[in-house]
């Protein structure tokens, strides 16, 4: 299941975005470590799973879902250090950064003037500093250890941690680093929080819709600091949209109309978070269920069936495959047998979007 961790400054309108994402019904489950932290699962829209679910009229219809975390940051210098021990946060697989960028007299912004790249630029400087604070103390732990027992592994752990100790004393973020092979795997052990991609959600006046939701972003002064890798933002207009969620499907899409919005916030930020970490989802169909699994672009059959459960990856012998497109054209799995569409692919065949999946295995 793909993670999420939302970070924002006070009165950002975070808290608001996160009832957004989960519905504010299915949160609560805390996490272990620092904080009052609040977990909600978001069940990913996709239209593709809805015409699956037709097709089949299964007894179960299990979407793909995202997990969204949000914690409470101290006001000031130096608030995302309350997050590096936070297991919920170190275990993301991004960050979600809310920015504002609405006006409200009645909800004072702490830093004066409603500035959305300072508030990225300043989200950063605590994200590097945060990190620093990590890497300055595994530093302290390997020269111990390197005076103990010398070894290749901690000299070249080492020389890993003095670049990104470079890198951060330097304002740069981990995120920004090229590593590659075992070089990324230490790296990705610490669990830094400015090495994970970073998806910025403007939250919007209502007024900014009426130029276009996606020019808003334009108008921000964020074209520079998206340029930065693995860095992405998305627009929405967390109140309104709250709003939207607590109407009926028929009502709510109505007022999206009026709006001048083809899709929801929701909608907006998990495709964006899938974009940005080369997400995408394969699908599971029969008259028990229609499920989508969240899986990373370029995996493996036999990783995917993984996704599944670990029995079928081990036993795994044959992936029975079929295009999402083939399969609603044609009508039914048979029709695609009988057109030669369904295929059989080895534990090395490279999972596409949409796929539908049948995976053969040993018990």
């Amino acid at each position: 299941m793909l993670r999420a961790a939302l970070v924002g400054f006070g009165s950002s309108g975070k808290t608001t975005l996160f009832q957004l994402m989960t519905s504010a019904k299915e949160t609560g489950r805390a996490a272990h470590g620092k904080g009052d932290v609040s977990i909600g699962i978001s069940k990913v829209p996709d239209a593709r799973l809805d015409r699956l679910t037709a097709m089949y009229n299964p007894r179960k219809r299990v979407p793909a879902t995202v997990e969204f975390t949000d914690l409470a940051m101290p006001a000031g210098t130096g608030g995302a250090a309350a997050l590096v021990d936070v297991v919920a946060y170190k275990n993301a697989d991004a960050l979600v950064h809310v920015v504002r960028a609405f006006e409200d007299p009645a909800v004072p912004h702490p830093g004066g003037a409603i500035d959305p790249a300072r508030d990225a630029q300043a989200m950063e400087d605590e994200l590097i500093l945060a990190d620093l604070g990590l890497v300055e103390r595994r530093l302290e732990r390997l020269d111990k250890d390197l005076k103990k027992n010398r070894s290749a592994d901690l000299e070249r752990e080492r020389d890993v941690i003095l670049l990104c100790k470079t890198a951060l004393e330097e304002g740069r973020p981990l995120r920004a680093l090229d590593l590659k092979g075992d070089d990324l795997k230490r790296l990705r052990g610490f669990q830094f929080l400015s090495a994970k991609p970073l998806l910025i959600v403007v939250n919007l006046d209502e007024s900014h819709l009426a130029g276009g939701i996606d020019r808003a972003i334009d108008r921000t002064g964020l074209t520079p600091f998206l340029s930065r890798a693995s860095t992405a933002a998305v627009a929405v207009c967390a109140k309104i949209e709250l709003e939207i969620a607590q109407l009926e499907a028929a009502d709510a899409a109505a007022f999206l109309k009026d709006l001048g919005l083809t899709e929801s916030g929701l909608d907006r930020v998990i495709r964006a978070t899938y974009d940005l970490l080369g997400y995408m989802s394969f699908f599971t169909v029969g008259e028990d269920e229609c499920r989508a699994w969240s899986i990373a672009r370029q995996t493996p059959a036999q990783l995917a069936a993984a996704e599944i459960h670990s029995d079928i990856a081990r036993g795994f012998i044959r992936a029975e495959v079929v295009g999402y497109d083939a399969l609603v054209g044609r009508g039914s799995m048979a029709a695609c047998r009988e057109h030669g569409e369904v295929r059989l692919e080895g534990k090395d065949y490279v999972v596409q979007d949409g796929d539908i999946i049948n995976f053969r295995f040993a018990t």
